[in-house]
């Protein structure tokens, strides 16, 4: 994990400051602040409709918050242009969850396509790379096959390969887990847990997947309709003495009350 030198405490990567979101005149996410170390993994995890992919658009910068910061590498997204978020984001690798492969390239094409966009290096020198990452997410022998032709767990992995082509500070997985068997799960979790530790790389994961969360965090962020719960450590989150936690974790179902004039409007509005 990397530290500051002049205080010997880990480095912030991603710091979030009383982020404000709105879909229309609905709010969204109430005033999330939180942080991430350099070099650590991340778990963003809750409940359908807990804010958690929301969150993960506005650290993207696929979104503009109604109010509130993110600085990502020490830049306040919120107040960059167009131009310095693209340079920004050449430090940045996305998984996303359904894969996002085009179907009319091959997986090496695919895995090259950032290198074409973002980098003058010639053919065979982003061939080279591109092999490279294959072997690192274990699908070496594979490039020329279509996406088509892949199994589930093999698009994750050519997807995420692609998202490290161009070798990230900063990896951010949209529910990596998804859909996929145990097993292959298994071994995508292996995987991200070895990006961390071989390429120092910071890394936020949004999921549900239980598993999951808490064999990769360092650090989990809970949240729940927009608000963050709590953020800690696995055993923390474990031990939480919130009843939302608990239940979250335990998957117990909520018997929220649900107040007669609450209702009422939901229903005229």
């Amino acid at each position: 994990m990397g530290t500051d030198a002049a205080a010997g405490t880990p480095a912030i990567a991603i710091e979030v400051e009383n982020l404000v979101a709105h879909y229309g005149s609905r709010e969204v996410l109430h005033s999330v602040s939180m942080h991430v170390h350099r070099g650590e993994i991340m778990v963003i995890m809750g409940g359908s409709g807990s804010g958690k992919s929301t969150l993960l658009r506005h650290l993207l910068g696929l979104r503009r918050p109604t109010s509130g910061s993110i600085r990502l590498l020490g830049r306040d997204i919120t107040r960059l242009s167009a131009r310095e978020m693209l340079a920004l984001r050449r430090n940045i690798g996305v998984s996303f969850q359904g894969g996002a492969l085009f179907n009319s390239m091959t997986v090496r094409e695919n895995v090259e396509l950032p290198l074409r966009e973002h980098s003058k290096l010639d053919r065979k020198t982003m061939q080279i790379i591109s092999r490279i990452k294959l072997e690192v997410v274990n699908l070496a022998g594979f490039e020329n096959l279509m996406p088509a032709e892949l199994s589930g767990g093999m698009i994750k992995r050519a997807a995420l390969a692609r998202a490290i082509v161009m070798d990230p500070q900063l990896l951010f997985f949209d529910e990596p887990s998804a859909g996929l068997d145990p097993v292959v799960s298994a071994e995508l979790d292996e995987l991200i847990l070895s990006l961390r530790d071989a390429m120092n790389m910071t890394i936020v994961v949004v999921t549900h997947e239980l598993e999951s969360a808490f064999k990769i965090a360092d650090r989990i962020t809970v949240l729940d309709h927009g608000h963050v719960l709590e953020i800690g450590d696995t055993a923390q989150i474990r031990s939480s003495g919130n009843e939302r936690i608990q239940n979250l974790i335990n998957r117990r179902p909520r018997n929220e009350a649900l107040d007669a004039d609450e209702y009422l409007r939901r229903l005229t509005e």
